[in-house]
């Protein structure tokens, strides 16, 4: 990888939306929420990893939070999706990695909950995993992140700022024909703080506060895939947690996202407000707004925090790579 300075998307002078951003900018900008890496960069062929999301630093088996799913285009691998939707809550922390890590991730969750004090009595755990294919600068087939390199994600989630761009489970991600990876941001909306961390790796004609960004930007590649996890304190019921993330994918599509055959596009919301006292439906359309220009900056973010970078594309068996998004010389 090639090692310069990078800039958050504010620091380029562009703030999308009109709700002020929470002190990081970041999803841990919501109370108790904790967020880890396992960065996978080796050698020539070697470019994955995972990101943990944790809802609370204790035992999410024992105390689990509201949630809910929305899918835009079903291409692509969700562990735990069906349990999310019929019961409406997460159990275990949230992973995010490569598609064919998917299973792998699966394991560490369960290792990770199971090895968790007063979870010696559980039998069956749904282990929440998200995945983009990286394949473009990874050699996916090798068993990378390993069971234990996706625990270490788990073992180092903290509060505080979140480490952005080619990171995590976006070590290897491309978005837009250009170097994508781990984003995050946040808002505060009537008392209540709303964040979004994405993993970005999908394609389309890239917008920046709508407007094209400059010529020299390879062609598109419409596929892909991107999945966005939205927190927030606010005391929200799981149908209102849907309605909520399915308003993520009106900050994809401010991107310039292509929406296409070969995306899958995923948002998971969550709350970690377990308060029986919930937002009336009349109290949504902030947080809504909200959850939208969040969106689009925590995937902006991706971009102009990413580095070039040189991998090994495993579609071909050939050298690849991608360049990062600049902005304003930067």
């Amino acid at each position: 990888m090639t090692k310069t300075n990078r800039k958050r998307l504010r620091a380029h002078g562009i703030s999308p939306g009109h709700y002020p951003p929470g002190p990081l900018n970041a999803i841990t900008d919501v109370a108790g929420v904790l967020v880890g890496h396992c960065t996978l960069s080796e050698g020539a062929r070697t470019r994955t990893g995972a990101t943990a999301i944790l809802p609370h630093g204790g035992n999410i088996f024992q105390d689990k939070v509201p949630a809910a799913l929305a899918v835009l285009n079903g291409f692509g691998k969700f562990a735990g999706a069906t349990q999310i939707t019929e019961l409406g809550e997460i159990e275990t922390p949230i992973l995010l990695t490569n598609t064919l890590a998917t299973g792998r991730a699966i394991e560490a969750i369960i290792a990770h909950t199971l090895a968790q004090k007063g979870n010696e009595h559980a039998v069956s755990i749904n282990a929440v995993v998200g995945e983009t294919n990286d394949s473009g600068l990874n050699d996916i087939r090798a068993p990378r992140p390993s069971v234990a390199e996706m625990r270490l994600a788990l073992e180092v989630a903290t509060s505080g700022a979140v480490a952005e761009g080619g990171v995590g489970a976006g070590t290897g991600t491309i978005a837009f024909g250009l170097k994508g990876g781990i984003g995050t941001a946040s808002r505060r909306v009537g008392g209540w703080t709303l964040g979004v961390l994405v993993q970005s790796n999908y394609g389309g004609h890239l917008l920046v506060e709508g407007r094209p960004v400059p010529k020299g930007v390879p062609d598109h590649d419409a596929d892909g895939s991107i999945v966005i996890v939205i927190a927030t304190d606010a005391p929200l019921c799981p149908r209102n947690l849907e309605r909520l993330a399915r308003r993520g994918f009106g900050g994809l599509a401010r991107t310039g996202a292509a929406l296409s055959n070969g995306s899958g596009d995923y948002a998971l919301a969550f709350s970690t407000n377990r308060n029986d006292a919930r937002l009336a439906n009349d109290a949504m359309s902030p947080l809504f707004e909200a959850a939208i220009e969040t969106t689009q900056e925590a995937i902006l973010n991706s971009l102009t925090m990413a580095v070039d970078t040189a991998g090994y594309n495993a579609a071909t068996n050939t050298p690849a790579r991608v360049c990062a998004l600049r902005l304003g010389g930067a």
